[in-house]
């Protein structure tokens, strides 16, 4: 990676089986499958990419200004590279497969329309091409960069591969035939950023000194993998997207630059469906939090309810799981008919996973001042018995306590004198007795 990087530097002064895809009616469905693209075999994947197991044929790329310009291109057979920079370029490749499914990861269909079949068939020919044709990178590099939205500097890294997918049992025994070959292209985009300015210390000139500021490559921001890796197989009809940042997922970029329809993250899908509760029944409310917590705790309530019954199948936030939430909030049938209403609009034919929408943090926090505010009442009204009751100063005035040396018990007594039962202790000629602090001698009783 050291020789590419320094060319980095230099120029940056310059500036198998098909799978189809489904839709959710909003109405008739309360739950559906885990998508298609699953955390297991994303790991599959991730596993590969060590220096023992990796298969990357080739990487290509380029480096772009912020003036979004081409002023590096890069065509490396990745098994070449020197050590340093093969591990350098893996950590990069694993960062692109990182995050949430759901969130950082995304299963996206091509558009519906002529777009979305040109668009398909663009990546097939890519993939088909092992990344060996100019023609079809630098159509691939002018739609990235055209709708990419990054001010800065930034590097595009493509990498082929073929996975030869080896059979598993049903117990999840690994077999040594393969099952299919799964070839694919994984792309990360990567800020490129110029290192803070500090002090540092100049070896050649023995002075401390500003040091030398540098650009350095980031982990991906952005990244897609073409065919999704789906059930241990190659899916042609979708894409697998990568987002560091959830709550910036580029729509206008899944859809110009990949030919995709644009889904939200889960984040997004969570800020959206707050904005509406709070936009509609705050017009009702003046203070709409507690009301919009309360929803929330339904839904969270219907989630789990819903996973000890049926494990993998998640609630989505269809019109009637919205009116159940809603009830017994105080809000009137306009309200939760308007909730309803804006939903549809927003969300279309794929309503959200109702657990994507749940603010956990709001709730745990809630809990634990209502688990405080409860705790509190107990000491109060704890403190109020024991004031009620003796104090220990009273209880005091009506006890007698003696302290005696161990020898002298033997010779403790009770007697009946003048018909009241007394201690009697006798007292040798050596001894004395100090009652309340007092010598008994000159004690006035």
């Amino acid at each position: 990676m050291e020789k590419t990087l320094r060319q980095i530097h230099r120029f940056s002064s310059l500036a198998g089986k098909e799978k189809n895809h489904y839709n959710v009616s909003w109405n008739d469905f309360d739950e559906r499958k885990e998508p298609i693209m699953n955390k297991k075999d994303i790991l599959e994947l991730k596993r590969r990419l060590k220096k023992d197991g990796c298969t990357f044929t080739k990487m290509r790329g380029c480096y772009v200004d912020s003036q979004k310009n081409i002023v590096l291109h890069m065509n490396e057979t990745f098994l070449n590279l020197d050590e340093e920079e093969f591990y350098k370029y893996l950590e990069i490749a694993k960062k692109a497969l990182s995050g949430t499914i759901g969130n950082n990861l995304l299963e996206l269909s091509f558009l519906k329309e002529e777009a979305g079949s040109e668009a398909q068939k663009f990546f097939l020919g890519l993939r088909d091409s092992r990344l060996k044709s100019d023609g079809l990178l630098d159509v691939l590099y002018e739609r990235i960069i055209k709708e990419y939205e990054y001010a800065g500097n930034y590097l595009i890294l493509l990498f082929h591969d073929a996975y030869d997918v080896i059979t598993k049992t049903t117990d999840n025994n690994k077999l040594d035939e393969s099952e299919e070959v799964y070839e694919y292209i994984l792309c990360a985009i990567c800020p490129v950023e110029l290192t803070k300015a500090g002090l540092g210390y100049h070896k050649d000139k023995n002075v401390i000194a500003p040091r030398i500021r540098d650009w350095v490559v980031s982990v991906p921001e952005t990244g897609f993998l073409f065919p999704a890796f789906s059930d241990r197989s190659s899916d042609v009809n979708a894409m697998g997207y990568f987002v560091k940042d959830a709550k910036k997922a580029q729509p206008d970029f899944m859809r110009e630059a990949l030919g995709c329809e644009p889904k939200r993250t889960a984040a997004e899908e969570k800020k959206a469906f707050h904005a509406i509760l709070k936009e509609v029944i705050s017009a009702e409310v003046e203070d709409a939090k507690d009301i919009i917590l309360d929803i929330q705790q339904d839904l969270s309530d219907m989630v789990d309810e819903h996973k000890n019954v049926f494990e993998n199948e998640p609630v989505l936030l269809t019109s009637s799981s919205i009116r159940e939430a809603m009830t017994d909030k105080g809000l009137s049938e306009d309200v939760i008919a308007k909730v309803e209403e804006i939903c549809q609009e927003e969300f279309g034919d794929t309503p959200p996973l109702a657990e994507n929408l749940i603010d956990n943090k709001a709730l745990n926090a809630r809990a634990a001042q209502k688990k405080a505010e409860v705790l509190a009442l107990e000491v109060e009204t704890l403190k109020q018995k024991l004031e009620e009751k003796e104090t220990p100063a009273e209880i005091l005035e009506k006890e007698i306590i003696l302290q005696v040396s161990p020898e002298k018990l033997p010779v403790i007594k009770t007697e009946m004198i003048n018909g009241k039962k007394c201690i009697v202790i006798p007292l040798e000629d050596d001894e004395h007795a100090t009652i309340n602090g007092s010598e008994l001698e000159d004690a006035p009783f």
